[in-house]
């Protein structure tokens, strides 16, 4: 039977599989037009990849930051890779994960992006979804909220910074070429990010 941590890459994947077109198609308003396919392909072969039945977590991601690094092309690729490789050094060894993981986690993703992509909040990218989420998160275990709480509150406020990327103008990437007339849309990556935690609050749900 496949892992837990299996079961939650692949829950990922199939929501971004499932929304690859919308993906693509914000990306096509001020990118290259690729991001969902991107995505999509890249978590097809991360799949392959992946031991179904390893229960290393910090392995898992691991890999699937290797292979999302090395089948995701554009900036993406070294983003999404970077991310799920930063938090596969707080789960190493681990087959089971706390909040106080979770939290360790985002610290360490958010700020391997802003490394990786010379970037911060407030500049149209995946930040303004990962940033929020994770000072919901920390509210949310200050309150002595439960995981699916803290979760569900994360989700709400990746979501509230997908909808405030649209009122920004992009100063990173393809994007930053179009100046105040990427006003008025939704950062692909930013959206990409919030599906990424909604299916990690779902599956955890169904546990």
């Amino acid at each position: 039977m496949a892992s837990v941590i299996y079961q939650c890459i692949e829950q990922i994947g199939s929501k971004i599989i499932e929304n690859k077109d919308f993906l693509t198609e914000l990306d096509r308003e001020i990118g290259d037009a690729d991001h969902g396919v991107n995505m999509a392909r890249g978590y097809t072969e991360a799949l392959k990849a992946i031991p179904q039945e390893e229960e290393d977590i910090g392995a898992v991601l691991k890999k699937t930051g290797m292979t999302l690094l090395s089948k995701v092309g554009g900036a993406s690729g070294p983003l999404y890779g970077t991310a799920y490789m930063k938090a596969a050094k707080v789960a190493a060894g681990k087959k089971s994960l706390t909040l106080e993981d979770a939290r360790a986690m985002m610290d360490e993703i958010i700020a391997g992006i802003q490394l990786r992509g010379k970037a911060v909040r407030g500049e149209k990218t995946m930040l303004d979804a990962l940033i929020p989420a994770s000072e919901a998160l920390t509210a949310g275990m200050a309150e002595g909220k439960d995981v699916n709480a803290c979760l569900a509150d994360m989700c709400s406020a990746a979501e509230e910074g997908v909808e405030y990327t649209k009122t920004i103008r992009a100063t990173k990437g393809r994007a930053s070429y179009l100046g105040d007339r990427s006003i008025g849309h939704q950062d692909p990556g930013a959206t990409s990010s919030l599906y990424t935690l909604e299916a990690i609050r779902d599956f955890v749900a169904g546990l």
